[in-house]
């Protein structure tokens, strides 16, 4: 892993099963108040190519729509949470 895709996956850990808005992950992972946000969809994207057994429908690293993603301790979010 990079050291941001480090960051952005210990951040999940410490919170398993909370759901995190872009803005809050470029806030608390990046240290960054603006920015463009398309910069977390990639580090998530890539994050979830390294971690994920099929990362076109990950269980990890769940999106939340309308909110951002969520982190699944165990893999095992519910259906349809994509």
């Amino acid at each position: 892993l990079t050291l941001r895709e480090f960051d952005l996956l210990a951040h999940f850990l410490t919170r398993p099963g909370q759901a995190h808005g872009r803005q809050e992950l470029m806030r608390d992972v990046w240290g960054w108040d603006f920015g463009d946000l398309s910069t977390v969809t990639v580090h998530v994207r890539r994050l979830r190519a390294k971690i994920e057994d099929d990362p076109a429908a990950p269980r990890l690293i769940r999106t939340v729509w309308g909110v951002g993603y969520r982190f699944e301790a165990g893999g095992d979010g519910e259906e349809g949470a994509r």
